[in-house]
């Protein structure tokens, strides 16, 4: 017991300058458990910031227009949690939403003595990236220490890339969304490499930690405890998870423009299956560097970064709050009072503050990691990878394009993989590709949206959607008999053929058999067709109504409207 209480004090003496750190064996494993003392965060004390107001109205639209004479300088940090099995240098599995401090080890702990060992996926998926970026991949690099001091990083310092990073000079090209004006854009990468996460702050409003969550082995004591710093509690079960940080070019010049950006980003780790690219479960973080400066000036003004925008929308407002709080300060004379700092975005005032000051390179005093060999890479490593890189969204949207679909629909489809891969899976039976396009994103779409759907819970194959189309469209059925039958095989599924056979849905394409009905639709309505002869021609829809009716829907509507229209018109 003696010696765990001293090592625990040695790798984290910050407890001893606790008071309220109390120590106490239960069930055979030591634990500390802690009350904060403070009544605020440092993140909690905002600086006051010009008054920029966000309107409520349409909080996804740009708000604050830049004055002539000013343009921002926008780039963009991306964090992406790849998917692998085990962390970046232990064999710790990757489990997101377990348990706090269940899936940790000594290495990812950073305790005395633990080696790491890095995991070779992380390798694949960075070249994987790099090219699919279109980037330069460094046949040699090497991982460095980057070396800084915060509660969810055990080590003290991350293991990542400095000077030689795996990937560099790259670009990615997007379409803008039509409701934006469309175009193309190109933004430049600056570099990608490799690194681990670090662990995840828990806070609490109160400070009462009374609830310890232990681990179920005794070998390793810290897996039991709930760190505490300043009132929060540390989990380390993301310490170690691998990185790949995508850093661009400041190419971006307004809100809509990065949060775009970091939707492609999010596409592309999807389409090559290095990450699940979901925000919400921090898979894709972005960190967003905003300057402003004169229109004449080539140097750039001074850097603010935005830490950990958690989504697309979150992205866009902060960025344009920036530019306007930094654009206000330019105005009134204040551009000295922004300084090089690291900012939060509030979800709930719409603004962001100051989170604290912005190191520099030579803070995190770099050095080659003295544990990790370089990465060597050979050209023909690169080539096998290359050759197994699927069609990327650009490649996808310029091939739909080509379909004669309309930029909405391109950008649509080619938004998600699966979407994508059952609208190729569709159009390869010989659908015509206007018509599936109009299918998916019309009732299918509805469906899902209703349903809380992917498309790959649907029970329709593309198949069956191939030939509901060719049914449709030969005549065997008609549109509205193919809608019903549309959405029983979303839910249920089945053959196309099967319900046609099953409801006995031939459409009826017989003159003679259509005329009888349209006669005994005449006879039985002798008002409404004289009114239909004095003028009001309005009333052919109901007569139309009246024959589907009699038809159960499965009169041809082109034969029909031709019949009815001979006969409401014919002299009597």
């Amino acid at each position: 017991m003696a010696s765990t209480f001293f090592r625990t004090i040695q790798t984290h003496p910050f407890l001893l300058l606790h008071p309220t750190a109390v120590f106490r064996r239960k069930n055979g494993v030591l634990r500390c458990t802690m009350r904060s003392t403070q009544t605020q965060t440092p993140t909690q004390e905002k600086q006051q910031s010009p008054q920029i107001k966000f309107s409520p109205q349409n909080p996804n639209k740009t708000f604050y227009e830049i004055p002539k004479g000013y343009e921002a300088i926008i780039g963009i940090e991306t964090h992406v949690q790849l998917s692998t099995l085990t962390k970046a240098f232990c064999g710790c599995p990757c489990n997101y939403g377990s348990q706090p401090n269940t899936s940790i080890c000594p290495v990812c702990m950073g305790l005395p003595g633990a080696l790491p060992v890095l995991n070779s996926k992380v390798i694949e998926f960075a070249v994987k990236l790099g090219l699919a970026l279109n980037c330069k991949l460094s046949l040699n690099s090497k991982f460095d220490r980057k070396q800084y001091f915060y509660p969810d990083l055990p080590k003290g310092y991350q293991i990542s890339q400095f000077d030689m990073p795996i990937a560099t000079g790259g670009y990615i090209d997007l379409d803008l969304p039509v409701e934006f004006g469309g175009g193309h854009r190109r933004f430049g990468i600056t570099r990608v490499h490799m690194e681990e996460d670090a662990g995840k702050l828990l806070h609490s409003e109160n400070g009462d930690y009374s609830q310890e969550i232990t681990s179920p082995t005794l070998q390793y004591v810290f897996c039991s405890f709930m760190l505490i710093f300043r009132g929060s509690m540390v989990d380390l079960n993301r310490a170690g998870v691998p990185l790949l940080e995508i850093v661009s070019e400041p190419d971006m010049r307004n809100g809509m423009e990065a949060a775009e950006y970091a939707a492609e980003l999010q596409r592309l780790v999807r389409y090559l299956g290095v990450s699940n690219g979901n925000m919400q479960e921090g898979s894709l973080r972005c960190d967003v560097n905003v300057s402003i400066r004169p229109v004449e000036q080539e140097k750039f003004g001074t850097k603010v970064e935005i830490k950990n925008l958690n989504s697309f929308s979150a992205v866009n407002r902060a960025i344009d709050f920036e530019i306007s709080r930094q654009v206000l300060l330019h105005s009134q004379g204040q551009g000295d009072q922004i300084v090089q700092e690291t900012r939060l975005w509030e979800e709930g005032s719409q603004e962001t503050f100051t989170m604290r000051k912005k190191e520099g390179l030579a803070d995190y005093r770099y050095f080659p990691e003295p544990d990790l060999p370089e990465v060597i890479l050979t050209k023909e490593y690169v080539n096998s990878i290359r050759n197994t890189l699927p069609e990327l969204p650009e490649m996808k949207r310029r091939r739909y394009e080509k379909m004669d679909l309309s930029m909405q629909d391109v950008l649509y489809l080619a938004n998600d993989i699966n979407v994508a891969d059952y609208f190729d899976a569709t159009i390869a039976r010989g659908a015509d590709a206007k018509l599936v396009a109009n299918w998916i994103m019309g009732d299918i779409a509805a469906y899902m949206k209703n349903e809380k759907l992917s498309i790959n819970d649907v029970k329709l194959k593309p198949d069956e959607l191939a030939k509901l189309i060719a049914s449709i469209k030969s005549g065997t059925i008609s549109g509205k008999i193919g809608k019903e039958i549309l959405f029983e095989l979303l839910a249920k599924g089945g053959t196309v053929k099967g319900l046609i056979d099953e409801k006995d849905l031939v459409q009826i394409v017989d003159p003679v058999e259509i005329g009888k009905m349209v006669d005994k639709v005449l006879s039985d309505n002798l008002k409404q067709l004289e009114q239909y002869r004095g003028g009001k021609t309005k009333l052919q829809g109901f007569f139309t109504g009246q024959v589907m009716k009699i038809s159960k829907g499965k009169a041809s509507p082109g034969l029909l409207n031709k019949i009815l229209l001979e006969k409401l018109n014919a002299k009597n």
